[in-house]
């Protein structure tokens, strides 16, 4: 039986955060509720209408080409893909064929061939007998990335995927929301035998997680191998992936670029980049963010562990947040604690459904960083923070105020715990007597009672301290 080695390459489309379309005025938002409120003349292409260039959306493509390491083009040109569906109005769309923004570059071990520039198409949406057609998408900025066929597994694919969406979002060129659409993956899946031969190449359209993405190339490597097998042939064609029958289906022949005859777009003019203010590459890589990688390899030579780090960087406003606390810190226990509390309490109040609608970028740093400095400072316990930060979520405020308020902060005067510490030792005779012949872990159940009977208000080391010189009392 002969192994199969499946090689797949990546086309990933991402709808860019502009304030208008590609090549009107009209205002960038494909998730307006109201159908076909969102369109003029030019996106619906009515005769004698004329595009223009939208400068942001090529700003934003060149900035993506820098954070790869790709080569960024002085000439380039607009094209003209021809092909008609009821979703695309002049029946073609303007994209970049011979000429696009971006050459080469890589994220990871994944080579980058090309990123270019084009219009996204209207939504179709399909209703019993009807189909229906919003045009509020329709001529939406586009970013098309193509990968070279170098990936060999499912996970490869995905973490090149993942860390695309991150540097988008990091760029701020794109939302990059798999599930609104706002970004979208296509892999191309062969697979070749032991000589080495490669296959037929199959392309599966439109996955919307990343879920859908291993489980696709799964299947397709599958079914293709098993073609083989029998002696069948894999046919070049489009796919589909059916989510709830976990399968590949057909859904047409796979278009080669002479079927999309390509000619130069006649109504816009030759780009040259040089020539726009800012786009150099000089320009775009001086006003670079860290980029997701670049954090990724810092933070785990740090020693934190791999799902703080990809927690951290996987939500930007995450991120800004957690660096933004960290101005405000000085000592390393301190921002270890701001980073234990933000990636665990805080990340989980969020989550909450009475903390619905709470957003970080409302949050006050400063106030955040001085609960994890009366943390550090021992004047709040770990239990009391957790009282604290959940209110201070809701109501914001000076997070000292808040503490005292709710009755938290630790007390540390001996004079205070001596008299509970009496009481405690008084009525626990046998838990007591347990101590003195050696058990230590009964002195935790002592301890416990103390914070109970002081409602976490103590400080449990001082705690502990004073109840075992009261029980080795002679």
């Amino acid at each position: 039986m002969n192994t199969y080695t499946p090689t797949i390459g990546l086309e990933i489309h991402a709808e860019l955060s502009t304030q208008s379309k590609m090549f009107c005025g009209c205002t960038n938002n494909p998730d307006n509720t109201s159908a076909n409120q969102l369109v003029c003349p030019v996106c619906m292409a009515h005769p004698g209408t004329l595009p223009v260039i939208n400068r942001e959306a090529v700003r934003h493509v060149l900035r993506v080409g820098v954070a790869v390491g790709g080569t960024l083009a002085d000439f380039t040109e607009f094209d003209r893909k021809n092909y008609f569906y009821p979703d695309i109005p002049k029946g073609y769309q303007i994209s970049q064929y011979k000429y696009p923004l971006v050459s080469g570059g890589t994220i990871g071990p994944v080579a980058i061939t090309r990123i270019h520039l084009e219009e996204d198409t209207a939504r179709s949406s399909h209703v019993g007998e009807y189909s229906r057609v919003d045009f509020n998408r329709s001529g939406v900025p586009l970013m098309e990335l193509v990968t070279e066929p170098v990936i060999h597994d499912a996970e490869t694919a995905v973490s090149f995927a993942r860390d695309l969406m991150h540097c988008l979002r990091y760029l701020g060129a794109s939302k990059a929301n798999l599930e609104k659409g706002e970004m979208r993956i296509e892999a191309n899946i062969s697979i070749s035998d032991d000589d080495a031969v490669l296959g037929t190449k199959v392309e599966v359209k439109n996955l919307n997680s990343f879920k859908a993405v291993e489980q696709a190339i799964a299947y397709e490597v599958k079914r293709q191998r098993e073609l083989l097998e029998r002696g069948e042939v894999v046919v070049q064609e489009t796919r589909g992936w059916d989510e709830n029958k976990q399968k590949t289906f057909s859904q047409r022949s796979k278009e080669n670029a002479h079927d999309y005859r390509y000619f130069p777009e006649p109504d816009l003019p030759k780009l040259y980049v040089s020539e726009l203010e800012g786009c150099d590459h000089a320009s775009l890589a001086a006003q670079m963010p860290r980029l997701p990688w670049e954090l990724r390899a810092q933070y785990t030579a740090l020693g934190m562990p791999t799902h703080v780090v990809e927690l951290l960087i996987g939500n930007v406003e995450l991120h800004t947040f957690y660096t933004s606390v960290l101005e405000h810190l000085q000592t390393e226990q301190e921002r270890s604690l701001a980073r234990n509390y933000i990636t665990s309490d805080l990340v989980g109040l969020l989550g909450e459904p009475g903390y619905a609608g709470k957003e970080l970028a409302a949050m006050n740093p400063q106030q955040f960083a001085k609960l994890i400095q009366l943390v550090a400072q021992d004047l709040v316990g770990s239990r009391g923070a957790k009282n604290v930060l959940a209110v201070w979520v809701l109501e914001g405020g000076d997070p000292e105020a808040l503490a005292e308020r709710l009755g938290v902060i630790q007390v540390s005067n001996s004079e205070t715990l001596e008299p509970i510490i009496d009481g405690i030792v008084s009525s626990n005779p046998e838990v007591v007597q347990e101590i003195r012949s050696g058990k230590d872990r009964a002195l935790q159940f002592l301890v416990g009672l103390g914070m109970k009977e002081t409602r976490g208000a103590a400080n449990p080391a001082m705690l502990r301290e004073l109840l075992e010189a009261r029980i080795n009392k002679k």
